[in-house]
Parts: C-alpha cells; sequence; structure tokens
C-alpha cells in the first residue's frame, strides 16, 4: 500500500497534533452545552474517536452514513443509508474527514437544521478548498491539504487505504487505470 503513494502529505504525528488541537477548541466553545457528535462514516474513523479523546465535557456520540463519490468522482447527489439520529434541541456537531466540494456537509447541516437542531457546527480533519462548489467553512480544521487526491487516516479510494495512520498522495496511476 505504501508503495500506492507519491508522498505522505501529512504525518501520524501532525495528525495527533490536530485531533488534539480541535478536542481542545471544541471543549472550551461547547462548555456546558452538552454536544451531539454526529460522525460522517466510514471517513469519520479513525479522526473522530481520536479527536474525542481530547474533548472533555459531557456530549454524545453517533453516526450517519452518507456519501457523494464513487471512486474518484462526485457524484454531484448526498445519499444518506440507514439510521438518522434525533437531533432536535440538540448542539450538533458534525464530523467528517474532509471537506471537498462541501456538498455533503451542507446536505446534512439543512437536514439537521430541519429537524430540529438548535445549532450545527462541522468539524473536519482536512479542507481541500479548491474543490469547492458549496459556499461553505467549517467551524473546526486540522489542516489544508492541495486538490491532490489524498487517502490513509480514515479516507479512501475504493475503500482501501483509509488504515494507513498518515495521509497521503496517490499516485495517479493507481486511480486512473
Amino acid at each position: 500500500m505504501h508503495n500506492d503513494l507519491k508522498k505522505i502529505s501529512v504525518s501520524a504525528e501532525e495528525i495527533s497534533a490536530m485531533n488534539k488541537r480541535i478536542g481542545e477548541a471544541i471543549s472550551r466553545d461547547f462548555k456546558d452545552k452538552n454536544p451531539l457528535f454526529i460522525g460522517l462514516l466510514k471517513g469519520c474513523i479513525p479522526f473522530m474517536p481520536d479527536m474525542l479523546k481530547y474533548v472533555l465535557i459531557p456530549c454524545t456520540i453517533d453516526y450517519v452514513r452518507a456519501s457523494s463519490y464513487e471512486g474518484t468522482k462526485t457524484t454531484g447527489d448526498v445519499r444518506i443509508h440507514g439510521h438518522i439520529p434525533n437531533v432536535e434541541g440538540r448542539h450538533v456537531i458534525i464530523v467528517d474527514d474532509i471537506i471537498d466540494t462541501g456538498r455533503t456537509l451542507e446536505a446534512i447541516r439543512r437536514l439537521f437544521l430541519e429537524r430540529g437542531a438548535l445549532t450545527v457546527t462541522n468539524c473536519v480533519l482536512l479542507d481541500k478548498p479548491e474543490g469547492r462548489v458549496i459556499d461553505i467553512t467549517p467551524a473546526y480544521v486540522g489542516g489544508l491539504v492541495p486538490n491532490e487526491f489524498v487517502v490513509g487516516y480514515g479516507l479512501d479510494y475504493n475503500e482501501r487505504y483509509r488504515n494507513l495512520p498518515y495521509i497521503g498522495v496517490l499516485r495517479e496511476e493507481i486511480y486512473k487505470k
């Protein structure tokens, strides 16, 4: 798997520092609000549990399975599969691995507000602003990545590479076969 990468963009140590910074910021900002963290599967794993180790306030967690990609291409349609948590009267923090086009986070944000969430805040490990087609800026961002196809630490290409402990740029010949 490591040979499929052009380079490492974000090291495991850098990811750990990002998790700590985000978790501590959320703890300050949501003190006394008992936020509901909702991770977007499957990309939020392992980011969400690692980041939550630094959230030192009462909170609850849940997950939603949402998708808008097939391989390397966005379909433009956001699909939610299965369970949708009860968000009524809650401060919701949506957790995802990366924001690219912004379509998925914006669709989920709107859905939760329609279902009665008090607030909906976005939290992502990585931001790829060059890919944005929706005007949305997450409140919590670990770091920026250039407009390259990145994998690892939850990010995948056709369900592979999620288990890498760092973020790497996938070689083009892997996904342009």
